[in-house]
């Protein structure tokens, strides 16, 4: 391997969070590298929603250009396709081994900013991912708008099944509850929702039916057949801290990195923001502004500026 400058942040993770703080790092002054594996959790995506001037473009196409404008500012670095495979705390900061599967070279930087973003398991359920991202979507804030009014599916077994129920149905007065078999929806909320016209079905799904990624009927394995338009899935999210040598910073009881609201964690110049940090709404301007926040809170921190943020 081998060795090069000190960086004043390193920044992992090449999302909308991550090249948001790197934007206003290298503006600041800052040396910046970003690291990037390029395997967004998005990718299947075709377009995003919610992003001011950007509604609808493509997530691919909004990293562009984003990538295009931090090539205009020299003290800023991006790195695509390599990943940072361990992260070690020293004596002046951090050093990180950064490679595709080996290892190829190390960097040192005084701190560094976790925007890793979520890794995302969806539910288990046959030919989901040939649907996901076309008519099928995770996000309700993102992607409902484009679904009002349709037939919907809500597919998940965790806890806040009926809560994202309660959400969903803002936009349709058509909405079937799926548990795939998991008792997670009690008497109580299933009759709350009936009253709302949302019906919870309890089965578990033996096939999604439709052609080229649109949706047309979900089949339970009870030979049920519900015709449907679209819908959401509700995936399980935990934070990747696996590269991490040495140390743990908190996570919450789902596994999420805990930050004071400036996006430090409690290890000492080590920083959190858009998805990896506790979950807001997770949508691609949220992540974004959540960048540049803390990027303004690690540079007054840099200089030993108390901030009020």
């Amino acid at each position: 391997m081998t060795a090069t400058d000190a960086y004043d942040v390193l920044v992992i993770g090449g999302g909308p969070a991550g090249l948001s703080a790197a934007l206003n790092l290298g503006r600041s002054l800052m040396r910046v590298l970003v690291v990037d594996a390029d395997r967004p959790r998005n990718a299947a995506t075709l377009n995003s929603h919610g992003f001011l001037t950007r509604d609808g473009v493509p997530p691919h196409e909004l990293r562009r250009i984003a990538r295009d404008e931090l090539g205009a500012y020299p003290n800023i670095e991006v790195r695509t396709r390599v990943r940072v495979l361990e992260l070690r705390q020293e004596d002046s900061g951090f050093a990180a081994s950064i490679g595709r599967k080996d290892p190829t070279e190390t960097v040192s930087a005084r701190s560094v900013l976790l925007a890793t973003g979520l890794r995302e398991t969806l539910p288990e359920v046959p030919n989901l991912r040939g649907f996901y991202g076309i008519t099928l979507f995770s996000c309700a804030a993102c992607d409902a708008w484009e679904m009002r009014g349709r037939r919907l599916a809500l597919i998940g077994e965790t806890r806040d099944i009926a809560d994202r129920a309660r959400l969903i149905s803002r936009w349709t007065e058509n909405l079937t509850v799926f548990t795939l078999g998991a008792d997670t929806v009690t008497a109580a909320e299933e009759a709350e929702l009936a009253a709302s016209g949302v019906a919870v079905l309890r089965h578990p799904i033996s096939e999604l039916v439709g052609d080229r990624g649109r949706i047309e009927a979900i089949r339970l394995t009870d030979g049920t057949i519900v015709a449907v338009e679209g819908g959401f899935v509700r995936p399980e999210w935990e934070t990747d801290v696996s590269f991490l040598r040495g140390f743990t910073p908190a996570l919450d009881a789902d596994g999420h990195l805990v930050t004071d609201r400036s996006g430090r964690t409690d290890v000492q110049g080590l920083y959190a923001a858009g998805d990896a940090a506790v979950p807001g709404p997770q949508q691609l301007i949220v992540a974004a502004g959540a960048g540049a926040r803390v990027a303004s809170v690690m540079v007054q921190d840099a200089v030993g500026i108390a901030t009020a943020h």
